[in-house]
C-alpha cells in the first residue's frame, strides 16, 4: 500500500505544481478548499497520515483519486494547486471511505487527522459533494483505468532501463487542469461497481 501512496502523491504533486505554474496564465478562483498559506507537510506525508489513521481500504484511495479528477473536471476554474491540495485530499478520502467502506470514522475524526476543524470538514464535504454533483458511483472500468494511471506513474518514477523513454508514458499534456481521465467518453461502459 505504501507504493500506492507514493505513486498517487507523486501524481497529485506534479498536478499541483503544474497548476501553480499555470496560475499566472489562467484564472483560478479561491474556494473553501484554498488555504491562506501552503501547508508545510508534504503531500506524501499527508496521504500516509490519512491512510495510517483513517484506516481506509486500499480501493478507497483509488476512488478518492477518481473523485479528485471528477471534481477538477466539473470545476475547471478550481484546479488542484499547492494551496488547496491537502483539503481536497482529506475531503476526497473521507467521502470515498463513507461511500466504499463498511466501517469508517465520523467527520470529527477526519478533521483531527487532517488538521482542520470539524466545522471546516463538514463545510468542505458539502462543497465537495455539490462540486461532484453527488456523482459518487465508480464503475469497474473507471476503477481499472485509474489503477492503470497509477501503474503508469510507477513506471515514470522508476529509472529507465534504456536511454530512451517511451513517450506514451508521458502525462505532460494531461496535467494542466485534470488528473487524467474523462469518464464522459461514450466508449466507456456504464457498470455499477460491486463493493
Amino acid at each position: 500500500m505504501n507504493k500506492t501512496i507514493t505513486f498517487l502523491s507523486s501524481l497529485v504533486q506534479r498536478v499541483a505544481e503544474s497548476n501553480d505554474l499555470n496560475s499566472q496564465f489562467q484564472i483560478q478562483k479561491v474556494s473553501v478548499f484554498h488555504g491562506l498559506t501552503r501547508p508545510t507537510i508534504s503531500i506524501q506525508s499527508y496521504l500516509e497520515r490519512i491512510f495510517k489513521y483513517a484506516n481506509c481500504s486500499p480501493s478507497c484511495l483509488i476512488v478518492a483519486y477518481v473523485y479528485l479528477d471528477r471534481f477538477t473536471q466539473k470545476q475547471p476554474s478550481l484546479p488542484i494547486n499547492s494551496f488547496n491540495v491537502h483539503r481536497l485530499l482529506i475531503t476526497s478520502v473521507m467521502v470515498a471511505a463513507k461511500f466504499m467502506d463498511d466501517l469508517y470514522f465520523n467527520n470529527a475524526y477526519y478533521a483531527k487527522v487532517g488538521g482542520i476543524s470539524t466545522a471546516e470538514i463538514n463545510f468542505l464535504e458539502v462543497d465537495f459533494l455539490f462540486g461532484l454533483s453527488f456523482n459518487l458511483n465508480v464503475t469497474p472500468t473507471t476503477f481499472t483505468t485509474y489503477c492503470s494511471y497509477l501503474q503508469r506513474e510507477m513506471l515514470m518514477l522508476q529509472p529507465p532501463l534504456e536511454s530512451s523513454i517511451d513517450s506514451s508514458l508521458s502525462l505532460g499534456n494531461s496535467l494542466k487542469l485534470h488528473l487524467c481521465f474523462d469518464e464522459d467518453d461514450p466508449s466507456h461502459k456504464q457498470q455499477q461497481l460491486a463493493v
